[in-house]
């Protein structure tokens, strides 16, 4: 496993990093043993990117998990977290960018995970009753803190980006970015670049159906988040099977997973890109891994660009994309 910066304000992390949040909630049963087990692998295996969010489970339990699995191993973890989404155990609740809820949100998942500072502190969605420049300016303080040390953003437009890093560096912008979803390709990638941010593309195998396990949206559990994804329901499921079976033909050629070239594909894309796959069994961590050591020809890349255009999925990724990009 390789190092990459992440940003342009000296943030060092492995190349491939760990989305946490299925260890916790929204992709089936949990089951923690596992989820530890997967964290402490990770560590092993030279994943040292760990990302969470204070939403991530009822009453931050992603956090709660992350921070007693780490804790002996602070020094060796890049943890990034995000604030800005409200929540109750029963249900998401609201987006909240006001100043005062940067600071208590912050003090709330210091308290959880049991660290004094954070490495990579996002804002989780953006609040449109509060100007960007209030929320970034009021996560500039906690830098000067010690509370946080590099800060960024989630699902925002370049118009909104370039606003937030006019108040302080922004040093990542995470955002979904995988074969079935590109489309930050037209103006966020290069939006980043000519600022000098760090991109972390999440779910990059497409919520799990980039790896080419599912065929039936039957195989999700019943309080699978994924059965309320336009992409995952009725003719749309289908439709995005085919797409999965043309990524897993280039796959079978190469002698890889179909997750596997997903990931390689997007490792291509720049050093500046860090996917985040996420998973809580070691068994898929490690195949997840292993596309660090692929390489694609000129020629296979074009293939997988042929296979996969954008805006080649069928579906919106989210019922409501009012909420993100903006």
């Amino acid at each position: 496993m390789k190092n990459r910066k992440l940003g342009s304000q000296g943030l060092i992390v492995s190349e491939l990093g760990l989305g946490c949040m299925g260890m916790s909630e929204f992709y089936g049963t949990a089951d923690e043993t596992e989820s530890i087990a997967t964290l402490h692998r990770a560590l092993d295996l030279g994943v040292t990117f760990l990302d969470t969010a204070d939403v991530y489970g009822i009453d931050g339990a992603n956090e709660l998990l992350i921070g007693k699995t780490i804790a002996d191993q602070r020094d060796r973890v890049v943890l990034a977290t995000k604030f800005g989404i409200e929540r109750t155990k029963e249900a998401m609740i609201g987006i909240n960018g006001s100043p005062e809820y940067v600071h208590q949100a912050c003090d709330a998942s210091l308290q959880r995970l049991g660290f004094d500072y954070i490495d990579l502190y996002y804002l989780h969605r953006v609040d449109l009753r509060v100007p960007i420049e209030e929320t970034v300016g009021a996560m500039a303080e906690l830098v000067k803190q010690g509370k946080v040390r590099f800060i960024g953003l989630s699902e925002v437009s370049a118009e909104t980006l370039r606003r937030a890093h006019a108040i302080h560096p922004i040093t990542a912008l995470q955002t979904e970015y995988s074969l079935w979803s590109r489309d930050p390709e037209d103006e966020i990638l290069p939006a980043v670049r000519e600022l000098g941010i760090g991109f972390v593309p999440y779910s990059p195998l497409g919520r799990g159906f980039l790896s080419g396990t599912l065929t039936s949206p039957d195989q999700l559990a019943p309080d699978d988040f994924r059965r309320t994804s336009p992409r995952f329901q009725g003719e749309n499921f289908y439709k995005n099977l085919d797409l999965v079976e043309r990524v897993k033909e280039i796959a079978v050629e190469k002698g890889v997973t179909p997750g596997q070239l997903a990931l390689a594909w997007l490792l291509s894309q720049g050093d500046d890109i860090v996917p985040i796959p996420g998973t809580k069994r070691r068994q898929y961590l490690e195949e997840n891994v292993a596309a660090v050591e692929i390489t694609l020809t000129p020629e296979e890349l074009d293939r997988i660009d042929e296979v996969a255009p954008k805006n080649i999925a069928s579906g919106t990724r989210y019922p409501d994309m009012g909420t993100v990009n903006r």
